[in-house]
C-alpha cells in the first residue's frame, strides 16, 4: 500500500512538472509571436536595423464598419500624431486568408514604430483588393473630419500597401482593380497566391491577378520552405503546386512592367506562415524609402551592391533597380 501512494505521489508530481512546462512553453510562444522582431533571423545591418522595433510610442483606435465582412477598421499610428501637426505616410495591409487585423497586432505595431499610420479591417477573404479600398476610403474619410484625431495628419501622397498570402493577391488587385488604386505609390506582395490557384478550375478567377498593370515600384518576395515553394516548375504541373513558388515569382516579377522599379527575392528556411514576419525587416525598408523618402533604407535594394544582394539569408534574387 505504502508503494503504491509513492508511485502515485511521484505520477502526480510528473503530471503537475509536465503541466508546468506546457504552460511555460506556451507562454514563451506567445512572447515570441507577439515579439518576433527580437527573434526574427537577420544578417546584413539594414535588415537588422529595420526588424527591430521603430522609436515611435504607437496607439491604436478602432472603428466598427458598416459591412459584416469587414466588421471594423483597425489604425495603428505613431502617439505623437495626437499632439503634433505633421502629415503621416500610410500603409494599407491586406489580410491573409482568415487572418483579420486582429490578429496582425505586432506586426502592425512594428510598422507603426517606424512612423506610418498603418491600417486594416477584419475581412478573412481580402484577395479582390475591395475591402482594402474600404479601409483606405475610410481613412481618408477620416482625415477630412475635423472631429477626427487624423483630421489633416495623413499624407495623401505617400501611401503604400502590403498583403501576405491571399493578402497579396489582395494587394497587388487594389492597386490594379479598384477605384482609388491611383493613389499607392509602393506595393509589398509576400508570398501571394500563385496564378495557378486563380485558375477558374482551381480556386476561381477571383484569386488572379494581373500585374502587368501595376504602375507603381513593387517588391515580390517569399520563402524557401516546402509548403510555401512546393516542387511545380510552372503553372501546367498538377502536383507539386507550393502557395508561392520560386517559377510564380518569377512569372510575377517579369509581368511587372520594366518602366517600374521592381525587385524579387526568397528568404531561405522560412515556410508560407511565417514569411510576413522573417522577411518585415526589409519590407519595412521598403515603404521607408519610397514612402518617407529615406535614401539610407534604400541602399537595402538600390544597384548591384544593394544589400540584399549581399545577404545570405536570401537567394533568387531579380532586380532592375538602378
Amino acid at each position: 500500500m505504502g508503494i503504491m501512494k509513492i508511485i502515485l505521489k511521484i505520477s502526480l508530481i510528473i503530471v503537475i512538472i509536465i503541466a508546468l512546462l506546457v504552460s511555460v512553453g506556451v507562454i514563451f510562444l506567445k512572447y515570441k509571436s507577439s515579439h518576433y522582431y527580437n527573434f526574427t533571423k537577420t544578417e546584413r545591418p539594414l535588415e537588422k536595423q529595420y526588424t527591430a522595433l521603430g522609436a515611435q510610442e504607437v496607439s491604436f483606435a478602432e472603428f466598427e464598419a458598416e459591412d459584416e465582412t469587414i466588421k471594423k477598421y483597425e489604425i495603428w499610428y505613431p502617439k505623437k500624431l495626437e499632439s503634433s501637426d505633421m502629415k503621416y505616410p500610410v500603409v494599407v495591409v491586406a489580410n491573409g486568408t482568415g487572418i483579420p487585423a486582429s490578429s496582425y497586432k505586432s506586426f502592425f505595431k512594428h510598422l507603426t514604430s517606424w512612423g506610418f499610420i498603418v491600417i486594416g479591417n477584419e475581412d478573412g477573404n481580402s484577395r479582390t483588393g475591395a475591402s482594402s479600398e474600404s479601409s483606405l476610403k475610410f481613412l481618408l474619410e477620416l482625415s477630412d473630419d475635423k472631429n477626427s484625431i487624423f483630421y489633416g495628419k495623413v499624407d495623401t501622397t505617400h501611401i503604400g500597401i502590403g498583403g501576405h498570402s491571399q493578402g497579396g493577391v489582395g494587394a497587388i488587385n487594389a492597386v490594379t482593380s479598384q477605384g482609388h488604386g491611383n493613389m499607392y505609390k509602393a506595393l509589398y506582395a509576400v508570398s501571394a497566391t500563385s496564378p495557378y490557384w486563380g485558375q477558374e478550375n482551381i480556386f476561381g478567377l477571383d484569386w488572379s491577378y494581373n500585374l502587368s498593370k501595376v504602375n507603381i515600384s513593387t517588391f515580390l518576395a517569399a520563402g524557401t520552405g516546402s509548403f510555401n515553394a512546393g516542387t511545380a516548375e510552372n503553372i501546367v504541373a498538377t502536383e507539386g503546386q507550393g502557395i508561392s513558388p520560386l517559377w510564380s515569382l518569377q512569372t510575377n516579377y517579369e509581368a511587372l512592367p520594366n518602366s517600374v522599379a521592381k525587385i524579387m527575392a526568397r528568404k531561405t528556411a522560412v515556410d508560407h506562415g511565417e514569411t510576413y514576419q522573417a522577411i518585415d525587416g526589409y519590407m519595412t525598408a521598403w515603404f521607408i524609402w519610397h514612402l518617407q523618402g529615406d535614401e539610407e533604407a534604400g541602399k537595402a535594394f538600390k544597384g548591384s551592391d544593394a544589400e540584399i544582394h549581399h545577404n545570405s539569408l536570401y537567394q533568387d534574387v531579380l532586380s532592375n533597380i538602378k
